[in-house]
């Protein structure tokens, strides 16, 4: 039984939820963010807020109850308030800045790395060692801290690279003579 999917999603004040079928629609202050939920699971809505509930007592469907309900709580707090993904650069040299719809990273290759903003996500450099990704879309600010992270993962021997803000690098000793 799943002990999240119990729980309704609260709804806050400025956002509004539509539910047609199993499309749901969130509408609030940073936009408008709709997701279809799969069939495994029924979708309503009361004075406390949505609720998802499995459509029958099969596995798939209790699986997917909690899965349902997270995907919900994603769409509402997106719309509300937002998701932001911190990252550091290591490295002598390395660096990053914001050009206009660009994000220009120097990471020791030979040529800069230039990697364009997605639509719905706002990149800034408060300096050069440090991106923040933020945006409505929890999925798609993860892929693109990944993406932008995929450039020059951090490295064990000497920590340089980029990383996400709390990361814990383990690591190695080098060679002994």
């Amino acid at each position: 039984m799943s002990r999240i999917g119990k729980h309704p999603v609260a709804i806050p004040a400025g956002v509004t939820v539509s539910i047609d079928g199993q499309r749901v629609r969130a509408e609030g202050k940073l936009g408008t963010l709709d997701r279809t939920l799969m069939r495994e699971v029924v979708i309503s809505r009361d004075d406390e807020g949505v609720r998802v509930a499995p459509r029958d007592d099969s596995l798939r469907a209790r699986m997917m109850w909690g899965t349902a309900r997270t995907l919900v709580a994603n769409l509402v707090e997106g719309v509300s308030s937002g998701f932001t993904r911190k990252m550091e650069i290591t490295g002598v040299g390395y660096r990053a800045q914001v050009q206009g719809d660009n994000l220009m990273l120097q990471l020791g290759y030979s040529h800069d790395v230039v990697y364009p903003m997605p639509e719905g996500i706002k990149i800034v450099c408060p300096d050069q060692t440090h991106i923040i990704v933020s945006g409505s879309s929890k999925e798609l600010v993860g892929q693109v801290a990944a993406e932008i992270r995929a450039y020059r993962p951090i490295e064990p021997y000497k920590g340089k690279g980029i990383k996400y803000e709390g990361e814990f690098v383990l690591r190695k000793e080098g060679k002994k003579k």
